[in-house]
């Protein structure tokens, strides 16, 4: 699926200081992210602090996005959980006009062995109205998807590709060795985003990317493009500020730079707090100078 190659922006959800969600706020990023060149955006992903919107919010949410992107760029909306049935209850709710793929992370808590996570994303990848994109992200979920187990995945022809975020390129590059032609490995790290597009991957969906969208989108393009002088110049000016919005969590990191910038608050809904003093003195430091 080409409209998913290249640069992917997972969206925070902006709050405002008494912890509604900032619609407003909310119209003015995505209008920012296409507007500075991102290929696609993904909607109620984990950045957007999923987990704490109710099923009202997130509605609006999706409402808001669908509206503002009008059809500018693909839409790809988060849609997981560790019930596989509730996920495809969910499934069932997606409208093909408005949503290009969904990204599946892998179940959470209940950590399947390889055997159940192939049942659970074969049952979801049947229900799912649109092709699927796996999320593999065992930092949140605490297993694995193993590259045998994707590329088994990778057979059934609703499974498009993978949001790869175990934070090891040799895994990534297992997967891209031996997986279809047409088979998406997209990361889920920023740091190592450019290495796996450079080792034959598509791209990323970013986090920094929302911040710095023009200069990120530069990058992975320039990766896909072989120009490697280009694409390295981007990536190391970018490494210090994308260590530091993981610092302390995400979005906690991201959304204090998006504050600094102007595009929303820094306001997040506990578990999640805000960045400390030091730690938002030093985000700010660095976008005083790359501005």
């Amino acid at each position: 699926m080409k409209e998913l190659i290249g640069t992917g922006v997972a969206l925070i959800t902006p709050f405002d200081q008494q912890g509604a969600v900032d619609f407003k706020a909310l119209e003015q990023l995505v209008n920012f992210q296409i507007e500075q060149g991102i290929n696609y955006l993904v909607v109620l992903g984990t950045t957007g602090e999923s987990v704490t919107l109710t099923k009202s919010e997130k509605a609006a949410v999706l409402e808001t996005v669908v509206k503002v992107n009008a059809s500018r760029v693909p839409l790809v909306l988060g849609v997981g959980g560790n019930d596989t049935q509730s996920v495809i209850m969910e499934l069932q709710k997606v409208n093909p006009a408005e949503i290009t793929a969904v990204l599946s992370v892998s179940p959470m808590y209940n950590k399947p062995a390889q055997a159940g996570l192939l049942a659970h994303f074969s049952a979801v990848a049947k229900a799912s109205p649109v092709p699927v994109v796996l999320y593999n992200v065992p930092g949140r979920t605490a297993s694995n998807m193993a590259p045998s187990t994707v590329l088994s995945l990778a057979q059934q022809p609703n499974i498009i590709g993978i949001k790869e975020a175990s934070g090891d390129l040799a895994q990534a590059m297992e997967i891209l060795r031996a997986a279809p032609k047409d088979f998406l490995v997209i990361s889920g790290d920023d740091l190592i985003a450019l290495p796996m597009t450079m080792m034959g991957g598509h791209g990323v969906i970013s986090v920094i990317g929302q911040a710095y969208p023009a200069e990120f989108s530069q990058m992975i393009q320039s990766g896909l493009e072989g120009n490697t002088d280009k694409a390295k110049k981007i990536h190391y000016s970018l490494m210090p500020i994308i260590d530091m919005i993981f610092e302390q969590g995400n979005p906690s990191g991201i959304k204090a730079l998006l504050s600094i910038k102007g595009l929303c608050s820094n306001s997040l809904r506990l578990p999640l707090v805000a960045v400390d003093q030091s730690l938002e003195q030093r985000i700010e430091a660095f976008a005083k100078k790359a501005d």
